[in-house]
């Protein structure tokens, strides 16, 4: 057998392709073993053909201003069309991140492993069957659609999200978006927008487990209502059964729906079988997650997890900032001063929907909990001469500082490119300073990003942050 791998990573979505490239780049030798499509979930049936499908769906949006700007066209949609374009990017993504690792010189293996001893995976590609040594390795299997008792999947009938972007949508315009989390609140607004005619199931109100502020939501709430996209509170679904070629679905109200076909957006579940976590003494928590401590170890210190099989925090965001942590660790070795913890309330948390939600760091009251007293700095789109440009000036930025000391605690973006803007605020070297950096960072006028400087700048004169970190008077 070669020489062991310094790293050795199971999955290659964006958590695990990011560890890969980061140890190789500091000149590891690593390999990474995927069972399935290269870039996992988050690349194949996720976020980047979702983020496509978004895209589309916003520039319907904006058809409806087209004619106020001089703008005359007849628009139609083709959900067909559109799913070969999110196709044809994913592909694209796909052979330029195995092109990179290539150029890296990251071995790729086809297979899918599992632990023959604490340093040995067995990788199994039908009708071959070979092993690997790794000093170290990285778990990074991701995630799986969670059940839903009494709608099992069914092709071209009951979709899952993964399910949704493996072939081409089915026929039909009726369709049942099913789940009031993250999921049905984006598909709910994106597939209307591709021109279906969309019937939204919810159990409990949309998002009640997030978050974001009450504020946001009800911004959020305005919007899909403003393109008739509103949720059917209370109505979970009991079963689903084809009846004359059509999906009925009964429903808690007692009440039937047909459908044509339905989606569901019901969360997902932590991907760990198959590993023989066990035999080498890797222990589960009981949401199935894979146990790990705050560096991101599991029981065997030179094995880490990562992402959406470690807990519910279930983002590509997390994945990638998590493989960060990992591969640091690895290389500071014992060195406790130069290792990282993991960190989830400064990943990005994004919401992609008839508006876009962006938020990190605590809420208000996460804050007061935690025994701060926070300030508010705020400033609205509504006065934002780019926003009114392009007639999209919903939403705010909102900024909180702890009201002793000016220290940033947390922030939140509503309104268009919110996820874009919502990064600015890991520029700062610490959130001692970010207020001070923030308020006086030179800006393009006009532009979006002016509202984080002026909602900054209201908090930091408050402690003349804006001065004293430059050091003048």
């Amino acid at each position: 057998m070669s020489r062991p791998f310094d790293i050795a990573v199971i999955g290659s979505g964006p958590g695990g392709y990011r560890a890969a490239v980061l140890g190789a780049l500091r000149g590891l030798r690593v390999a990474v073993v995927e069972k399935g499509d290269w870039g996992g979930c988050c690349l194949n049936r996720g976020c980047v053909p979702k983020k496509d499908w978004y895209h589309s769906a916003r520039l319907l949006a904006a058809s409806r201003t087209f004619a106020s700007r001089g703008i005359k066209a007849d628009i139609e949609v083709d959900l067909r069309r559109a799913w070969e374009h999110q196709e044809a990017v994913v592909r694209a993504v796909q052979g330029s991140y195995r092109d990179y690792m290539k150029r890296l010189g990251v071995s790729m293996y086809n297979g899918s492993a599992s632990f023959a001893s604490a340093n040995r995976l067995d990788i199994r590609s039908s009708p071959e069957q070979q092993q690997i040594d790794a000093a170290h390795i990285i778990i990074a299997t991701g995630s799986q659609p969670a059940p839903m008792p009494g709608l099992s999947p069914q092709p071209q009938r009951i979709l899952t999200t993964d399910m949704l972007f493996d072939e081409p949508p089915p026929p039909g315009r009726r369709v049942a978006v099913i789940g009031g989390g993250l999921i049905g609140v984006e598909f709910a607004f994106i597939l209307s927008m591709l021109g279906l005619d969309v019937h939204w199931l919810t159990r409990r109100a949309p998002l009640v487990r997030t978050r974001f502020s009450a504020q946001a939501l009800a911004v959020l709430e305005d919007a899909l209502r403003d393109y008739d996209i509103e949720p059917l509170v209370g109505a979970g679904v009991v079963e689903g059964k084809l009846r004359n070629g059509e999906l009925v679905l009964t429903l808690t109200t007692g009440k039937e729906l047909a459908v044509d076909w339905a989606l569901l957006g019901t969360g997902r579940v932590p991907f760990t079988s198959g590993l023989a976590l066990e035999a080498v003494g890797i222990d589960l928590s009981e949401g199935g997650y894979v146990r790990v401590n705050e560096w991101l170890q599991t029981g065997l210190p030179h094995v880490y997890a990562i992402g959406d099989c470690v807990s519910e925090h279930m983002t590509a965001n997390q994945a990638i900032a998590d493989a960060a942590v990992a591969v640091q660790n690895i290389i500071a070795g014992g060195s406790l001063s130069a290792q990282r913890q993991r960190e989830v309330m400064w990943v990005p948390e994004v919401i992609y929907s008839a508006v876009e939600l962006a938020r990190m760091g605590l809420n208000e009251d996460m804050a007061e909990d935690a025994g701060s007293e926070p300030a508010v700095g705020f400033a609205a789109f509504e006065t934002s001469p780019c926003a009114l440009g392009q007639d999209d000036s919903r939403g705010f930025v909102r900024l909180l500082a702890e009201l002793d000391s000016g220290v940033l605690l947390g922030a939140e973006v509503v309104g268009a490119q919110a996820g874009e803007l919502i990064q600015a605020l890991e520029l700062a070297p610490d959130r001692a300073s970010a207020l001070a950096i923030l308020s006086r960072v030179a800006v393009n006028h006009p532009s979006r990003a002016e509202e984080f400087v002026n909602a900054a700048e209201t908090l930091a004169a408050k402690w003349g942050l804006g001065w004293k970190i430059f050091g003048t008077s």
